[in-house]
């Protein structure tokens, strides 16, 4: 594993920087990951796609779960990982920052250049119209709809739903009244990308222009198990641009990797920015 030293020498060999977060990065601000050290999954499988799409009871499971979930998710403050980011970014070594995250935590943290590479769950899209609203205002609606709904849980999902009761959760699910879009009547999901729906073309092509521009890759909390983040290390290799890490536990893109630290990101996050200043 490499140290400290050496990811500063990285970054002031390679200072204008691509950095793509995960999950790791909110840990610490209470926002629970998906999968352990090895990278292999801690809990049940996601929602998916198409079940969303397709599946009236999952739409309901999804935002009964959501609603329980979401004041967890619109509290949450940034931790020290994401104020050392910031701290980077203003000493002019981070070009763009792309999360993975969907809890808007970097922007609260005041980054200026933020790409939530699987969309924010902090609005909702209709999926006929394509009109977005604030996830603050379903929030209203799911309430005025089911006043009798509670906002508890037995504990917080990583994709900001929480898992309850299976007895109260199966209750809810037949009972659930869904708000629809305000403008066309149609089917509202939150403006994230499910496991099995695909990134926004458009996203991962300014992505793609923005590496022309870099010195290096610098991955923070992120096992990159899923394709959407893994395939910029893979660019990022093919194109000759150096990785590093900083991750604590196995990641899909460890060969492909200049150096690794192998910590938790907050720590070593902050020792980099103490270090380069």
């Amino acid at each position: 594993m490499s140290t400290i030293d050496e990811l500063v020498r990285f970054v002031q060999l390679y200072p204008r920087l691509l950095v793509i977060t995960g999950a790791g990065c909110s840990q610490p601000s209470g926002i629970p990951t998906y999968r352990d050290n090895k990278g292999e999954w801690q809990r049940s499988t996601p929602i998916q796609h198409n079940d969303f799409i397709n599946k009236d009871a999952t739409r309901k499971r999804y935002w009964a779960r959501s609603y329980s979930g979401w004041p967890a998710i619109k509290n949450a403050k940034p931790n020290d990982a994401h104020i050392h980011l910031r701290s980077l970014e203003e000493l002019g070594y981070i070009l763009t920052l792309v999360t993975q995250n969907v809890d808007g935590l970097h922007q609260a943290a005041g980054h200026n250049k933020v790409v939530d590479l699987h969309g924010n769950l902090s609005e909702v899209i209709c999926t006929q119209c394509a009109e977005l609203s604030s996830r603050d205002r379903l929030q209203e609606r799911i309430s005025e709809l089911n006043p009798t709904l509670s906002t508890s849980y037995d504990s917080l999902q990583p994709d900001g739903d929480a898992s309850l009761d299976h007895n109260v959760e199966s209750e809810i699910t037949k009972k659930l009244v869904i708000p629809q879009c305000e403008s066309c009547a149609g089917v509202l999901k939150p403006n994230v990308v499910f496991f099995g729906g695909t990134v926004p073309k458009k996203t991962v092509e300014s992505i793609y222009e923005t590496m022309n521009n870099i010195d290096g890759l610098l991955i923070v909390g992120s096992s990159l198990m899923v394709y959407s983040g893994y395939r910029f290390c893979k660019r990022a290799a093919a194109m000759g641009i150096p990785i590093a890490a900083i991750n604590l536990g196995t990641t899909r893109a460890d060969e492909l990797f200049k150096l690794k630290v192998d910590q938790e990101c907050t720590s070593a996050m902050a020792e980099l920015v103490a270090s380069i200043n």
